[in-house]
């Protein structure tokens, strides 16, 4: 899926998630909450494709996620395609292809996505709001790249930059001074899991259960058949699914913070 996609399919399992865990759970969080963790979601559903790199030294090409903070993020997903294509090659059994990059390798699986849920939540309970705004600021950036891509392709990464960092130390001022913060962790965890089944759903799949060999090949990738799947960019991912996670999203918000708001169509429903 296109970028856009991915940032708001993880805003929409967040705050469906955040409404189901308050109306079956009793587990209610606050807007702030919410908003940061649909923020950190949407931004996380964007972090696999940073083994997507472009060319750094004319800030051109890779990813969404590549361009959000120019060529330094640009350097990054050069780094981490660079990583996960030697992983790759590492880890390959005679059966898989050779390659020569590392997109849709390592950071396409489920064990990316634990190390990196894990890795946030370890970090905010050794170093606090300091590792907080760190994990805001650029989950941030993520999400405005993807949610606003028309936006920042305009602004520019200076722009993003900025208001990622303003963002960021807005919501990190108005948060508890204890430390632990565990489902920033999870919302990073999610949202990378989120853009795993995003990418599962067009034609060329993931290795979503690696390191397990399947079929005398370790890097296996799992997806749906060609006949149902969505064409990235094409007009069931841009009206369908960004219609549908558009929806879903609305619908959790109202059902969390203005319940009135179905009480009365119930009751005007109720009504003879």
């Amino acid at each position: 899926m296109m970028g856009p996609s991915h940032a708001l399919s993880g805003a929409a399992v967040w705050l469906a998630g955040s409404w189901a865990l308050d109306h079956f759970g009793g587990y209610a969080q606050s807007p702030l909450a919410v908003t940061i963790g649909a923020t950190v979601c949407a931004g996380a559903a964007l972090l696999p494709d940073l083994d997507l790199s472009g060319k750094v030294t004319r800030n051109q090409g890779g990813a969404t996620v590549a361009r959000t903070f120019g060529v330094f993020s640009l350097f990054v997903a050069e780094v981490i395609e660079k990583v996960s294509l030697g992983i790759y090659s590492i880890t390959r059994m005679p059966r898989d292809p050779r390659r020569t990059n590392g997109h849709r390798t390592f950071t396409h699986t489920l064990v990316f996505a634990g190390l990196v849920g894990w890795g946030t939540t370890s970090l905010a309970a050794a170093y606090g709001k300091w590792a907080v705004l760190g994990v805001l600021f650029f989950m941030a950036g993520l999400a405005l790249r993807g949610l606003f891509d028309k936006w920042a392709e305009r602004a520019g990464w200076l722009i993003v930059t900025l208001t990622s960092a303003a963002v960021a130390f807005m919501a990190a001022s108005q948060l508890d001074a204890d430390r632990g913060y565990p489902l920033l962790g999870t919302a990073v965890g999610v949202g990378c899991v989120v853009h795993l089944i995003g990418d599962m759903i067009t034609r060329s799949g993931v290795p979503l259960l690696w390191p397990i060999p399947l079929g005398a090949r370790m890097w296996r990738m799992i997806g749906i058949p060609d006949g149902i799947a969505i064409r990235a960019g094409g007009p069931g991912e841009i009206f369908v699914l960004r219609g549908l996670f558009t929806i879903v999203s609305l619908l959790a918000l109202l059902a969390m913070f203005f319940p009135g708001v179905f009480s009365s169509i119930h009751l005007d429903a109720a009504a003879p």
